[in-house]
């Protein structure tokens, strides 16, 4: 068999599912990296996005041979990671803005609270439109926007063509403002420029 590390993502995951100890390091040692510096730049606190990554390669461990992978490995890994991360950044925001709201809720009152709910039920709304794209579809839109892969390397990754990428991102983002509107559409590129800048 040929050393662990030359084996293609594919392959690794076959071996992850039966509980190969090796394989899971080398999926470790070769995507730790990158999804630290991609925790990074969304958190801004290294401890933070160490905490996130490992908590999801503990995860993928435990679970490993029930584990549902239906895209590419990296898509996979930056998708977990990306929601960990939202959950993350919304159950803080959440606690912030109960904290720095507290002393004003009786002047304001329920309008504090009507933002928050119309924000959770927009970023509800996109996740779950951004579910239902077609399953090729979301996987490019995914890599593109939140694992912030250039139209090449996702190209390189799934071993299509760049100008098929391009389309499939195009499409993505022509599906998503017809579903959901031009003001929730204008709320996506908004969490999309927030938490993927």
């Amino acid at each position: 068999m040929a050393p662990y590390t030359t084996l293609s993502d594919a392959d690794l995951t076959v071996l992850l599912k039966q509980q190969d100890q090796r394989a899971y390091t080398v999926i470790y040692e070769r995507y730790w990296a990158l999804l630290f510096r991609h925790a990074g730049r969304m958190l801004k606190d290294d401890e933070q996005a160490a905490d996130v990554i490992q908590d999801l390669f503990t995860v993928m461990w435990t679970n490993a041979e029930t584990l549902e992978i239906n895209t590419s490995l990296a898509s996979y890994l930056y998708t977990s990671l990306r929601n960990r991360i939202l959950k993350l950044i919304r159950r803080e925001k959440v606690q912030i803005n109960y904290l720095v709201t507290l002393p004003d809720f009786e002047k304001e009152g329920h309008n504090i609270t009507d933002e928050i709910l119309r924000e959770k039920e927009l970023q509800i709304q996109i996740e779950r439109e951004i579910e239902m794209l077609p399953p090729k579809m979301r996987e490019i839109f995914e890599l593109s926007r939140n694992a912030h892969m250039s139209y090449k390397q996702i190209a390189e990754e799934i071993n299509i063509a760049e100008g098929t990428v391009k389309k499939q991102v195009y499409n993505a983002l022509k599906i998503l403002r017809t579903r959901l509107g031009m003001t929730f559409f204008m709320g996506i590129m908004k969490l999309i420029l927030f938490f993927f800048k």
